[in-house]
């Protein structure tokens, strides 16, 4: 009985902390894509500049959004 609470709460705790983390990250994506846009709309070398200095943290964030958005419809179909 103790181990089965333990593994339930346990697993709990590890879900919602893993949502916690899938949402500041989809969060952080949407703000740097709002500033890559923003920044789009300028001309000159240092906007240009600052627009592929995104793409550093936009690429791995966007990896991340694909892969909640694949494990939330695998559980979904589940």
């Amino acid at each position: 009985m103790i181990t089965t609470v333990t593994t339930t709460t346990t697993t709990t705790v590890t879900t919602v902390a893993a949502a916690s983390l899938a949402l500041i990250a989809i969060l952080t994506l949407l703000a740097l894509l709002l500033q890559k846009e923003i920044i789009g709309g300028l001309a000159g070398e240092r906007a240009r500049r600052l627009s592929r200095a995104l793409n550093i943290a936009i690429v791995p964030l966007l990896v991340v959004f694909i892969t909640t958005v694949v494990f939330k419809v695998a559980t979904v179909l589940r």
